[in-house]
């Protein structure tokens, strides 16, 4: 910044300098140059002070902002409510799938704006993020919910940062209520047995060796047709998920309802979509005896198409109603159910199975890299959330750890002639 003698002329400066000069007016200004316009001029901006001194920290404050790329941008400031509806509507969509957009639209509308909307965005301070999450909590409001809200929050900021709406992200500062993860705990051997003895008698019986065997996420499981599965490799490939259905109103929105229970409501999601992630389209290998269920049930289809005649509607499912079409995620979430209760096991989510399945490979010592690639992971993180040490794993461990500590000198007389390593075992 250029040094500037009292005057009430302002001294010319070259190209890009900041500058500081006493105006007509009897107050002290500054102007900096931060940048370029969208229209290719210089951004330079301009402040106003009673005194020199304040002039010159506003003036250097404009340039910290610029040297630190943390200027916002000219223009209207955005609110909080119009930057998230811009972010919610026009740009996120871009990047996530139609299911993180449900839930993006959900905290957008239903949490944030009401709470927060009225904020400019840039005057949004840590403190008034923290005290909208103490109302969530004071309101009975979910430790879990309340996180879900953060990062959907952080995310929405972090491109105002990056395309200069914003100087740094408030939410990246503020504290979110502590959240204490629920300990899943998979289904042992036994129960994963008893579970497959009572899915013999029920209709798409493979489907919970699917399940429980490869880890299947509902939706994947339950988007895979027969074109997928090659039963003589011994080969499933995973390469599109079935949606849960969205609908809208039919009427006009004069039923009085929920769009979901419109009596002309109409679903505005397709049926499926394919996988977009690398790890989530993979080769899955079929244990032998996952083959054979295959086969059988591709032969209990087959005698249901003929029952069925002209009502079967051939779309290619592995599987299906009794009409051949596929099988809605709600009446999945209900069989579940079922086969939990004639099983006789304890009640679990349908994606416990999926961490059951994910231990299973933990206790056959299935390297950690062959289970992410078999499960569809894109990092090692995954893989600590989903395998759980079980008790199989645990006594291995405690074995091992006693043949090592415990072991005798006469037992270790053939690996070690002097006897050093009992005696190091023992002074330990």
């Amino acid at each position: 910044m250029a040094d500037e003698n009292d005057s009430t002329k302002r001294t010319r400066q070259p190209n890009g300098r900041s500058s500081i000069y006493l105006g007509k007016d009897g107050k002290w200004h500054g102007r900096v140059t931060v940048g370029i316009r969208d229209d290719g001029s210089p951004d330079r901006r301009h402040v106003e002070r009673k005194t020199r001194a304040e002039v010159t920290d506003a003036v250097r404050e404009l340039e910290r902002q610029r040297d630190a790329k943390t200027m916002r941008k000219l223009g209207k400031p955005w609110t909080v409510k119009t930057w998230l509806t811009h972010w919610v509507d026009n740009i996120a969509p871009l990047g996530v799938n139609e299911n993180t957009m449900v839930g993006y639209g959900v905290v957008v509308r239903k949490h944030l704006i009401p709470g927060l909307g009225a904020h400019r965005l840039d005057r949004l301070k840590p403190e008034h993020i923290e005290h909208f999450y103490g109302t969530m909590q004071a309101n009975s409001r979910k430790a879990g919910t309340i996180h879900q809200i953060h990062r959907t929050f952080r995310t929405a900021l972090n491109e105002a940062v990056r395309r200069g709406h914003l100087g740094q992200n408030p939410v990246r500062l503020a504290k979110a209520p502590r959240v204490r993860e629920q300990e899943v705990e998979p289904y042992p051997v036994e129960d994963v047995q008893r579970l497959l003895r009572a899915a013999d008698e029920r209709r798409n019986s493979a489907r919970w060796a699917v399940a429980l065997a490869l880890g299947l996420r509902q939706g994947e499981a339950l988007g895979l047709k027969w074109t997928d599965v090659d039963l003589g490799r011994g080969v499933l490939m995973v390469r599109r998920s079935r949606r849960r259905p969205r609908y809208a109103h039919g009427c006009g929105d004069t039923c009085g309802r929920k769009a979901g229970y419109c009596p002309q409501r109409q679903r505005t999601n397709p049926e499926t979509a394919d996988t977009k992630s690398r790890a989530g389209r993979r080769a899955v290998g079929l244990p032998a005896q996952l083959v054979d269920l295959l086969r059988t049930h591709r032969t209990k289809q087959e005698a249901e198409r003929l029952e069925a005649g002209d009502k079967w509607t051939d779309e290619g499912w592995l599987f299906t109603t009794e009409t051949g079409r596929g099988t809605s995620p709600r009446t999945d979430y209900d069989d579940w159910k079922e086969l939990l209760r004639d099983a006789k096991v304890r009640d679990s989510r349908l994606h416990d199975a999926r961490h059951t399945a994910a231990t299973v490979l933990l206790i056959l010592g299935v390297s950690e890299r062959a289970v992410m690639g078999l499960m569809g992971w894109s990092s090692t993180a995954m893989a600590a959330r989903y395998q759980h040490m079980v008790d199989t794993v645990r006594s291995n461990v405690a074995r091992q750890v006693d043949g090592l500590l415990w072991k005798s000198s006469d037992d270790r007389s053939d690996d070690d002639d002097d006897g050093t390593a009992g005696k190091l075992v023992r002074a330990g």
